[in-house]
């Protein structure tokens, strides 16, 4: 049994420069990798790099006052706190405010641009058939193609290159018009079964209506209201369809290719955005069509698409025409030609990376349950954050020192080891902070710091389990060498347990808690992990490449480990003596 016992003893001697080379290389490919990417220091959060501070307030629709509730605020807060995650706005800090309010804090940093544009939008999302549509401020009326035209054969005038629905895998032509100052779209590809349409609705007979007359009625008022209607001032396109209900026809504005204004008669919504399931930013480089945003539809909302697609298409021109409506706004208005199946669409067109992103992001996350108005929107400095942030860094350079110094005047020449491993340490968490800002968009705020400062002493406190392991087995009598390797065991399951309680506390708090007090969680979990990586394949190694020196295994005096020092009796042994047998005579 002996022998099995020398061999793994041998063996685990024979490899700490393997374990000290593989944590080495680690450190210098995250190095490069930092310096590489050009991010060589970590994001910070809002009390450290400053923002922008936004109070929203919940509007409530005409006759749904009741909307304002709880369970609608939460929703909205959970819906936005998605978003601007989505465009890798760490730290940004959402939350109620009173009964109707709501309010965002976004750090400055590379996206907080679109996180403000986004915070707010609605994002709600209709497809609606055209009824009337025409250029805005005195235009003539803007032809469109007839269901069996190309592009190339539509007449002159307004819009030449009207986008096209088709199915997926035809040729559309690629116009695009924008919403504004946003070009959107080109086309729109999709999927479904066919049915009855809006279009068959607005031809209805009278009937009454909401507003207390028939539906012939307010047919005319929204006539006259669509005659008056100027979508060129600013002022009456914000305005323009509030307060409409999706099951209602209603005006609306549009910018089109040629940089126009054009005003639409719109039918009663068919399709919103709750039938899309999926959206996202895709690079189509095969039909070359730049950056495009796909749609998947879920089951009921192919079919309501293939349904609205099936009677346009049996319209002229511009009934066959259906318009892409974004909190109010017309973004594309394609005519169809035939049923469309297949559960998915793409909108195309001059978009960028960011305006296809965007877009997609608020489709994914869905529409806000409420519409709010920015009420206030304030600029946060990071001065009282970097006076936090130095004081915070004093405390913490006062207690490293503390521990240096604690390491140097009880351990000697094992706090040479101690203090390398914090090096280490210190380095791998620098530089997987600074690679986690733009890969998962942390940022480090003051808990975080914090967080950064405790694990000093976790970590101080592994080595301090490890080296009395050492010195206790030094004590009873064995050379440094073998209680090295005999003290492994014992420390490290310590080590372990340790470690996985503080791990576990760090999830439970980044689980149970929001805002910054995550960062707290997070940081602390990282670095108890990097703890764990450490003293297996630094420290470890390290000491069992130190106990070949003569300077530690013959136990000098300043090394820490002298035998005299510690208590134990010469001579000293690798193992433990034999019991001495009694003579009976003498007993």
């Amino acid at each position: 049994m002996a022998t099995p016992k020398k061999g793994r003893s041998a063996s685990a001697q024979s490899k700490p420069g393997r374990s000290l080379a593989l944590i080495l290389i680690a450190i210098a490919a995250l190095t490069g990798g930092m310096f590489a990417s050009g991010h060589t220091t970590p994001r910070l959060g809002i009390d450290l790099a400053g923002g922008t501070s936004i109070t929203l307030r919940a509007v409530p629709e005409a006759g749904n006052e009741a909307a304002i509730n709880k369970t609608n605020m939460d929703t909205a807060v959970s819906i936005m706190e998605r978003r601007v995650n989505g465009l890798g706005v760490s730290e940004a800090e959402v939350q109620t405010q009173g009964r109707d309010n709501i309010v965002v804090n976004i750090p400055k940093g590379t996206n907080s641009e679109q996180a403000r544009k986004q915070v707010g939008t609605t994002a709600k999302l209709y497809f609606r058939p055209v009824v009337a549509t025409e250029v805005s401020g005195g235009g003539a009326a803007s032809p469109s193609p007839s269901p069996t035209g190309s592009p190339s054969d539509q007449p002159s005038g307004k819009a030449t290159d009207k986008p096209e629905a088709t199915d997926k895998g035809s040729a559309s032509p690629s116009a695009s018009p924008s919403t504004q100052g946003r070009a959107v779209t080109d086309a729109l590809k999709a999927d479904a079964t066919p049915s009855a349409s809006a279009s068959d609705k607005a031809k209805a007979s009278p009937s009454p209506s909401a507003s207390g007359g028939t539906a012939a009625d307010d047919a005319s008022k929204l006539q006259e209201q669509y005659a008056k209607l100027d979508c060129t001032n600013e002022k009456t396109r914000s305005t323009v369809g509030d307060g409409v209900k999706a099951s209602q026809p209603t005006l609306a504005c549009g910018e089109n290719a040629q940089g126009q204004w054009q005003k639409y008669i719109l039918g009663p919504a068919e399709v919103d955005g709750t039938d899309v399931d999926k959206a996202q930013a895709v690079l189509n480089t095969q039909t070359g069509a730049g950056w495009t945003v796909t749609m998947d539809f879920t089951d009921g909302g192919a079919k309501k698409f293939a349904d609205i697609t099936g009677k346009l298409a049996q319209n002229q021109s511009p009934q066959n025409q259906f318009a892409i409506v974004l909190d109010g706004d017309v973004v594309s208005d394609p005519y169809v030609r035939q049923a469309l199946t297949g559960g998915n669409a793409e909108i195309s067109g001059n978009f960028t990376q960011q305006s296809a992103q965007e877009l997609a992001n608020m489709l994914s996350y869905g529409a806000l349950p409420l519409t709010f108005k920015v009420d206030s929107m304030t600029t946060v400095t990071a001065a009282l954050g970097g006076d936090q942030l130095n004081a915070g860094l004093i405390a913490g350079a006062i207690g490293l020192a503390l521990v240096v110094i604690y390491l140097l005047a009880y351990y000697r020449g094992l706090s040479f080891i101690a203090i390398l491993s914090l090096l280490a340490s210190a380095a791998l968490t620098y530089t997987l902070m600074a690679l986690l800002g733009p890969t998962i968009g942390f940022a480090l705020n003051l808990p975080a710091v914090c967080g950064a400062i405790v694990a000093i002493g976790i970590t101080a406190d592994s080595f301090i389990v490890y080296f009395e392991r050492v010195r206790d087995e030094i004590r009873e009598g064995r050379t440094l060498r073998p209680a090295v390797e005999r003290a492994w065991p014992r420390a490290r399951r310590t080590i372990l347990v340790s470690d996985f309680v503080s791990f576990l506390a760090a999830a439970v708090l980044f689980i149970v808690t929001v805002g910054k007090v995550r960062g707290f969680a997070f940081t602390l979990g990282l670095t108890t992990l990097l703890d764990v990586v450490v003293v297996f394949l630094f420290t470890k190694p390290l000491l069992t490449l130190m106990a070949r020196r003569p300077f530690f295994a013959n136990g000098h005096k300043w090394s820490g480990l002298d035998p005299k020092s510690l208590g134990a009796q010469p001579p000293l042994r690798r193992t433990r003596r034999p019991a001495v047998p009694v003579d009976p005579k003498e007993a």
